[in-house]
């Protein structure tokens, strides 16, 4: 169960600009009510930031405040940062995405994917979001062992027909495309940090690197699985259902690495930071979630993104022939080239060019192009929702419809 700990309103660092005061009252509010241990909140419009808030405690148990520099794993989030990477590959003409995967990867084409795209791989299309077998830590931390995995995996269904989260396993046939088409032979990880992080100088990690102090890593503050059954008025029921089906796609879709477990709280766990799992394990502050998708917002021009790529983001998702009803999540979303897309369930932005992802537990960061807008949440405490969690709602609701006055989020 996860630990409830009384936290004071008070415990709150950080600014914001003239105008922005709700979104402060609105981060005290989640404070006050016990449903945060620690968090953080931050935006920035048109490049520059006017929202950075922190609180609480990075570790509810030992007691410990959130810093002004605390990361904490941002679970989905990451594939968010990952999208963001290879969009800066394909700007850098490393990478198209209406290529074939196997143009870049000729071993991927087995078991009949020899036709699928970049772009469909990246909106969940590819039916590969589950491995058999499931590779190991050990295995995904050498990527001359994962690739072959990667490459052998059969597809759940017909590419393009439908799609369904790839809840792990994107990042790493992203990362391996990246490694492929780089002359530097770099993972995205690694990609990131030179190409990204370190230019923009972004507290964002993919795979947590040994010189980072682990005293600024927040302690994750886990729910048990079985919880979730307590909990089916906020969680989809048939996601829910899904994932406790230990032969089913959703759960088959979360269980790899097949030694690391989620529910027994391993992501805490300091071999699994340090590995690459660029679609589950980025580290980060809400500060550069927020400052990455606002440069995206504000042109693209400090990312290196062309205008082509940028309107690529900003265009509606492609959607497969069978329909947008997710296969493994059993909802209605959509998903372009790494990231999701507004949907009556999740109103994310002022318009339908918004793009991002949400994380488990509630943290979510994503890019508002009509307003300039990146926003970033990241906290410690892990919530129930698929997506909109109350309390990261909530700052959303401040920014966009008290704030800017747009339409409401969802």
């Amino acid at each position: 169960m996860v630990l409830k700990v009384a936290v004071s309103p008070d415990m709150m660092g950080g600014d914001v600009d003239e105008g922005y005061g709700k979104v402060a009252d609105a981060f005290r509010a989640n404070l006050a009510s016990g449903k945060e241990i620690g968090a953080a909140v931050a935006v920035y419009r048109d490049g520059v930031k006017v929202v950075d808030l922190w609180g609480g405690y990075r570790d509810g148990t030992a007691k410990a405040p959130w810093q002004a520099d605390t990361m904490v794993n941002m679970f989905s989030t990451t594939k968010g940062v990952t999208a963001m990477a290879v969009a800066v590959a394909v700007s850098k003409g490393m990478l198209s995405y209406d290529a074939k995967v196997a143009d870049y990867w000729p071993e991927f084409a087995q078991a009949g994917k020899g036709d699928v795209t970049l772009r469909q791989l990246l909106a969940h299309q590819a039916g590969l979001c589950a491995l058999t077998p499931a590779p190991s830590l050990a295995d995904i931390a050498d990527p001359d062992r994962l690739a072959p995995i990667l490459a052998r995996q059969a597809p759940a269904w017909r590419p393009g027909t439908r799609h369904g989260y790839h809840a792990i396993t994107l990042g790493w046939y992203q990362s391996e495309l990246i490694r492929r088409a780089d002359p530097a032979g770099r993972t995205v990880g690694r990609f990131l940090a030179d190409e990204i992080a370190a230019p923009l100088g972004l507290d964002l990690h993919i795979g947590l690197p040994a010189e980072v102090d682990r005293g600024r890593v927040a302690h994750l503050h886990q729910w048990k699985r079985a919880e979730s059954l307590l909990h089916l008025n906020v969680m989809p029921a048939g996601f829910a259902l899904a994932a406790l089906n230990p032969v089913g796609l959703a759960a088959r879709a979360t269980g790899v690495p097949s030694d690391v477990k989620p529910w027994d709280g391993d992501y805490n766990r300091d071999e699994v930071r340090a590995v690459e799992m660029p679609s589950s394990n980025g580290i980060g502050t809400a500060r550069a979630v927020a400052r990455l998708y606002g440069a995206a917002a504000a042109g693209g021009a400090d990312l290196g993104l062309t205008d082509a790529v940028l309107d690529d983001l900003t265009s509606p998702a492609s959607t497969p022939s069978g329909g947008i009803r997710d296969r493994v999540m059993n909802v209605k979303i959509l998903y372009s080239l790494g990231f999701c897309k507004p949907v009556p369930m999740v109103q994310f932005g002022s318009s339908d060019k918004a793009f991002g992802t949400p994380g488990f537990g509630g943290s979510f960061g994503f890019a508002d192009p009509d307003t300039g807008v990146g926003f970033g949440y990241v906290m410690n405490r892990l919530g129930f929702h698929l997506a909109s969690d109350p309390r990261e709602l909530a700052l959303r609701q401040a920014v966009f419809r008290d704030v800017l006055g747009v339409r409401p989020q969802s």
